[in-house]
């Protein structure tokens, strides 16, 4: 043990000796193991109520570590002020706990001014002007797990009668200690289960896309490791995308991972509402607000009020729509259509969008207040042909759900199948993949997936064949700036920049158009 004693009552602990007065403290000590699971509360009290009986001014817990061979003072408590340490390690021979632990012998030291063992346990007993100790083991019918020292002020302090009782004493105390010792250890598994319950599901997020995001490739992961970030705020998300590249899949696992998910998502696709009937269905009517209108409904922001609104094709919305949306965002409450009366909710708002929103808002088609208070987290999710890794485990994903649905047995699909199917460009990116896989399980006959190769190499070499005016006129603009870069792409003065687009899109705009860097 290692202890400073602050200061030391030197006056007589007188003990008493009658045999109902030892029986009365060890069930004082088996109350207080009742009712202290804490090991440092335990001896704690046990040093509180032991003078009565014997003279103990510090109780201190040893215990074997096997790992490391060595005895570890877990806790050294005391009834007389002092600053206790505990946590220190001694090996077996250099302190009277090892002994005791290896011989399973107790321990009684009457004078410690002439003990010779242990020497630098007996110089810090020393210096805190104790004056004698015992040891005893401390054992259970499973294992040994270490001992208890009881230290005195007052030479010759135990008799071997005190060293009797406080084996008695012992007894119990091991047993308590085991069991904090194995609650101590479930709690260290249980979390570690925990983490590697995080960790597992960090994986299978990676491997399987949020349960149903497929794909491991770099620019999905960045895509996934952004929806991490956002998730767990409140904040407004505006995802872009080409059409069919999983915009709203990345929704969904936005609202999974927030702390909405156990109220309602609610989406709708801006753009499959006619003009006249989208302020209806997002903000609902009374009876009689317009022809047809022949009862009351509640609109999409009233339904997703706590949870989360998925609005698809934001860019569709009309601009004498965007005004009201734009209060919706800022102040969250609206009026149905046909009624003063303002309701208000708590809604997270996610947008998705295939078109170039800030165009619109330079052609004064996008209100740009509206455009800002949208993009606070934009999330650009790649289209298929610049994550082209990840087209082969789609397709295999696909080919097991369809055969499944349909009940065929395709165990395979051609390493040639694979790899023609990478080449190609997707313009309809993971949904046209996913038609394609569904119309080749359809025509499959064996095991081998069968794919109409012949569609997309038709498809493919129209699309190579024939460069849009606007294509020449981007793929010139990007050439100029990457001239004027020096060929640099990134960094505060590359061609990125120059451009207004990250480093990312203007690779894969040059791998797009076939820009090379010359030699």
């Amino acid at each position: 043990m290692v202890h400073t004693a602050l200061s030391m009552d030197r006056s007589p602990i007188s003990p008493c000796e009658t045999l109902a007065e030892r029986y009365q403290a060890l069930l004082e000590v088996a109350q207080a193991i009742s009712a202290h699971r804490d090991l440092d509360e335990l001896f704690r009290e046990i040093a509180q109520r032991l003078p009565r009986v014997v003279r103990v001014n510090f109780v201190g817990l040893s215990l074997y570590d096997p790992i490391k061979n060595m005895m570890r003072l877990h806790t050294v408590q005391a009834n007389v002020p002092a600053d206790l340490v505990g946590g220190h390690e001694e090996s077996l021979d250099e302190t009277p706990a090892g002994l005791v632990w290896q011989t399973q012998q107790s321990v009684l030291v009457p004078d410690v001014s002439a003990e010779t063992r242990w020497p630098k346990v007996l110089r810090c007993m020393q210096e805190d002007e104790s004056r004698s100790f015992c040891f005893v083991p401390l054992t259970t019918g499973a294992r040994r797990l270490g001992a208890m020292g009881f230290v005195s002020l007052e030479k010759e302090a135990y008799s071997e009668a005190d060293l009797e009782f406080l084996q008695q004493v012992a007894n119990p105390v091991a047993v308590a200690v085991e069991n904090a010792l194995a609650f101590q250890e479930i709690a260290q598994l249980k979390d570690k289960l925990a983490k590697e319950k995080l960790y597992l599901e960090e994986e299978l997020r990676l491997e399987h896309g949020f349960e149903d995001i497929i794909g491991d490739s770099d620019a999905l992961k960045q895509v996934l490791k952004q929806v991490e970030v956002v998730a767990p705020t409140d904040s407004t998300v505006l995802i872009q995308g080409e059409t069919g590249t999983g915009k709203e899949l990345i929704a969904r696992a936005i609202h999974r991972l927030s702390g909405r998910n156990e109220r309602t998502f609610v989406k709708l696709n801006c753009a499959a509402i006619p003009t006249g009937l989208l302020e209806s269905e997002l903000f609902g009517h009374e009876r009689g607000a317009f022809t047809g209108a022949i009862m009351q409904k509640a609109g999409r922001f009233e339904l997703a009020d706590k949870g989360t609104i998925f609005l698809d094709e934001v860019g569709e919305i009309p601009l004498e729509l965007q005004s009201k949306l734009l209060r919706v965002l800022q102040e969250q409450e609206f009026e149905r259509l046909g009624s003063t009366k303002t309701i208000r909710v708590n809604v997270r708002l996610i947008a998705a969008t295939n078109r170039d929103l800030r165009a619109l808002v330079e052609a004064k088609q996008f209100r740009s207040d509206l455009y800002y208070r949208l993009n606070v987290f934009p999330v650009t999710v790649p289209p298929l042909r610049d994550r082209r890794e990840d087209i082969p485990t789609l397709v295999r994903y696909f080919t097991q759900h369809y055969a499944q649905r349909m009940k065929k047995n395709i165990q395979s699909v051609p390493a040639k199948t694979l790899e023609v199917l990478s080449r190609y460009a997707w313009p309809g990116n993971v949904r046209e993949l996913e038609n394609l896989v569904e119309r080749s399980v359809i025509l499959t006959q064996g095991t081998d997936l069968q794919v109409p190769i012949s569609e997309l190499q038709t498809t493919s070499d129209s699309m190579d064949s024939s460069m849009t005016a606007l294509e020449e006129a981007e793929r010139d603009h990007i050439l100029r700036a990457l001239q004027e870069a020096k060929w640099v792409v990134g960094g505060a003065s590359g061609a990125a920049a120059r451009l207004g687009v990250k480093r990312t899109t203007l690779q894969s705009k040059m791998q797009k158009f076939g820009i090379i860097r010359p030699e």
